[in-house]
């Protein structure tokens, strides 16, 4: 078997592959926390920048290198798009038929009429792509991130239900709020809500006293994203381990930054947003 490989075409794969996984890594929203909108926008224009890179550069393979990268970055572009925007079917199939026309049509252009740009013109058309990503990137860091806040009910009861048969402990859940994540600014941004628990201090009669603290719908039925200058609200819920035959019990609901407190009455505690350091929250 004979393999020609040229040491060149090697590495120009190699940095296509890395390119590759550098824009895979950075639509996973975890490196520069920027809105969704930005981010998509940043994928365009780089796409643009790669594609009259290859317009300008005729020297060795670097013309069909950045076209390359060019289709690569498009790729992943419409995959953000789509994955983050939650196209419907039509949608996708309205992006897949405009971006198969486009690509034929840019192909149909470099083969046939020869299009190129000169690298002079090149490099101002980098630039003023640079100057617009600036543009909105300053934009989407100074118009914020979504802030988190939380409305909680002053009192719950636990109450064994009627039908409670069998074994030790029952399960009774109760509501206990909202919480809401508000986006105050045009750009959508990814939707994360913080972390939630819940403790009962200030009585014997709960049995554990670590109380599941969650949110009604769960996270897999919430949205990816919050649409610019909109919100979204979930339910808090809570659910107690209380013996099958306790008695009515009427708990305080307090927001606490933890579970290391003492109450003088029954009183449930409820931690909202650790472990969540990149965004901010409103108080309750």
């Amino acid at each position: 078997m004979n393999l020609d490989l040229d040491g060149g075409k090697v590495l120009y794969a190699l940095g296509i592959a890395f390119a590759l996984g550098a824009l895979l890594y950075f639509v996973r929203d975890v490196v520069f926390g920027l809105s969704i909108t930005v981010t998509a926008a940043l994928l365009f224009v780089l796409f643009v920048a790669f594609f009259v890179a290859g317009l300008a550069l005729e020297r060795d393979l670097l013309d069909p290198v950045a076209f390359a990268l060019a289709a690569i970055t498009y790729a992943v572009f419409l995959w953000y798009v789509v994955s983050r925007y939650q196209l419907w079917e039509t949608g996708i199939f309205l992006v897949l038929a405009v971006s198969a026309a486009l690509f034929i049509g840019l192909g149909y252009g470099v083969r046939e009429y020869r299009l190129a740009v000169p690298l002079r013109i090149a490099g101002l058309i980098v630039v003023a792509l640079l100057a617009v990503s600036l543009v909105f990137v300053g934009a989407d860091v100074a118009g914020g991130g979504i802030s988190y806040g939380a409305e909680l009910e002053e009192r719950v009861t636990v109450t064994v239900p009627d039908d409670a048969s069998g074994g030790d402990t029952v399960r009774v859940e109760r509501h206990l709020g909202t919480v809401t994540a508000t986006n105050e600014f045009v750009f959508t941004r990814p939707l994360d809500m913080p972390g939630v628990r819940g403790c009962v201090v200030g009585t014997d009669e709960i049995a554990d006293e670590h109380v599941h603290v969650g949110y009604d719908p769960g996270s897999y039925q919430q949205p990816e994203a919050v649409g610019g200058n909109d919100a979204y609200s979930a339910d808090l819920t809570a659910q107690f381990t209380v013996d099958v035959d306790a008695d009515e019990l009427a708990l305080a609901v307090e927001r606490g930054d933890d579970c290391d407190v003492t109450r003088s009455e029954p009183t449930l505690v409820v931690v909202v947003g650790e472990d969540h350091e990149r965004v901010r929250y409103t108080p309750a």
